[in-house]
């Protein structure tokens, strides 16, 4: 049952001049809507565009004895970094273009500085996860949509939304919110899917299992007995999605370009703490026989900001388009990535490995990866793959000179790959190789910075080609790196195809 495009009761502004007028505002759910999504956001429509306050309350009540289940407190900031997100979704899915910037997102004021207490802002649980900061609200054009705190609302119940008046502002004067219990009111589903269910899905419009990818996988099994797919229609989904410790699960888009789903994360506005980090848009943290695949993942914000992470083992990314800024793409344990695009600002992929990639596209403002596997195992290995430098400055992370001016725009070499001093530590068996792959607006000497110990590492090409197809010219190559040939190298060329070989063993197969 769709649940969107019905109006809510009247609600007044207040106008700044002395004429008042009543107003029609949106909501979804609709007021008095029956079976929703207990993982539902809050939308409202206005007939302009609002402007989020710096103070006032939204509340959810049970309507059983108006008891008090969440509050979203606008005095408090967001994160302490906000300032440092940078492009919003664009209004209606569609084909990324990442020369093309985007609107910024109108959020909780930004705060200039990072206090030492770093839960002074917003917090929320995501996937089991505590402390994670987030934007209780979130306004793109006229459309103001309101994150409650995760897993607040239960099935069967009836729930109440009071928001003070304030909270929003209108070029014409002052939302007066809802103040009343029957303004704005809906009605739970009555129960859940069946806990063996092994397809589920996510809709963003209310007409599905789901409104959020995450209300979906906290509804999945750790372990389940059998392969859950998590369906997502196409709609765009700004959430973080986190887990840890699943195992034989698919994420799966109804189109890649028409799936989107991403946040505004990064480490300046969810700074490193104890356990896994909260600076990705999307996390499998610890998981097993994970499958990505048919849709479009992105993180919004610059700096260290990964698309997507996943530790692991034996996990799949096929027909996936994923973007971030520095460590777009972060892989810890197997993973087989097959025709899919990852796009970056710069150490793009960071590896711990194993990695194989087969016809995939990188595309990358600076360093296309750090590697940092050991010698347990091997790196990032690529067949028949397309290297592609984006010629563009790097995006500024650092913040305006006192001055008022902007950071002059840095343009990086867009290398293979990078090893530089890490604060002391080296990886003296990073290990990436090409097989086969199309190189465009490489530098000559293909990798580099590198530092340390490089008796042992693997930076090697097979038959790398210009977009065309003609042969590199690979006179200037770094020295630590190595071409292949053949009939040379044969077997290695022949060992370094094969993702069993590079996988531990691990033959992978994509779940049709």
């Amino acid at each position: 049952m769709r649940l969107r495009s019905a109006a809510c009761l009247f609600a007044a502004l207040a106008l700044s001049a002395a004429a008042h007028a009543d107003v029609a505002v949106t909501c979804s759910p609709a007021n008095q809507a029956a079976r929703v999504n207990p993982d539902t956001h809050l939308v409202l429509t206005f007939p302009s565009l609002p402007t989020l306050g710096k103070s006032g309350q939204i509340r959810i009540y049970d309507a059983a004895g108006h008891q008090l289940v969440d509050t979203l407190d606008l005095s408090i900031p967001a994160g302490p970094d906000p300032s440092r997100r940078a492009a919003a979704p664009p209004a209606a899915p569609a084909v990324l273009d990442p020369s093309i910037p985007t609107s910024p997102t109108t959020t909780t004021p930004a705060v200039r500085t990072t206090p030492a207490d770093l839960h002074n802002y917003q917090l929320t649980t995501i996937g089991g996860l505590p402390d994670f900061h987030f934007y209780p609200v979130i306004i793109h054009g006229n459309v103001a949509t309101i994150y409650p705190h995760n897993n607040v609302l239960r099935y069967n119940r009836t729930y109440v939304v009071q928001i003070d008046s304030g909270v929003f502002t209108l070029a014409t004067g002052v939302f007066a919110g809802f103040t009343t219990e029957d303004a704005w009111r809906f009605t739970t589903k009555q129960a859940p899917p069946p806990a063996d269910a092994t397809r589920v899905v996510v809709a963003a419009d209310g007409s599905g299992d789901f409104n959020t990818v995450q209300g979906a996988v906290d509804f999945v099994p750790a372990n389940p007995a059998k392969r859950v797919t998590i369906f997502i229609r196409n709609g765009t989904y700004e959430e973080i999605v986190f887990f840890r410790d699943k195992a034989n699960l698919t994420f799966r888009g109804e189109d890649r370009d028409r799936v989107q789903v991403g946040y505004g994360n990064n480490s300046g506005f969810n700074p490193p703490q104890p356990g896994p980090n909260r600076r990705c848009a999307f996390s499998a943290y610890n998981s097993t026989g994970i499958e990505f695949t048919n849709f479009t993942l992105i993180n919004y914000a610059y700096g260290q900001a990964e698309g997507l992470l996943i530790s692991g083992s034996r996990n799949i990314v096929s027909h996936m388009k994923i973007k971030g800024s520095g460590d777009a793409l972060n892989l810890r344990g197997s993973v087989y990535l097959t025709d899919s695009t990852i796009i970056g600002d710069g150490d793009t992929i960071l590896g711990v490995g194993p990695a194989f990639f087969r016809h995939c596209e990188i595309q990358s403002v600076g360093p296309f990866m750090w590697i940092r596997n050991t010698e347990a195992n091997h790196g990032n290995v690529f067949v028949d793959c397309t290297f592609t430098a984006i010629d563009r400055p790097a995006p500024a992370n650092r913040p305006a000179a006192p001055t008022g001016t902007a950071p002059a725009p840095v343009r990086p070499s867009s290398v293979l790959a990078r090893l530089p001093n890490n604060h002391g530590l080296n990886y003296p068996y990073a290990e990436a190789v090409l097989i086969n792959c199309r190189l465009k607006g490489i530098p000559p000497a293909g990798w580099g910075p590198i530092d340390g110990d490089t008796a042992h590492i693997h930076f090697w090409e097979f038959h790398s080609t210009d977009a065309d197809g003609h042969p590199i010219d690979v006179a200037e190559r770094h020295p630590v790196s190595r071409q292949l040939t053949e009939p040379r190298d044969a077997q290695t060329i022949a060992n370094y195809s094969d993702p069993a070989f590079v996988l531990g063993g691990w033959t992978p197969v994509v779940d049709q």
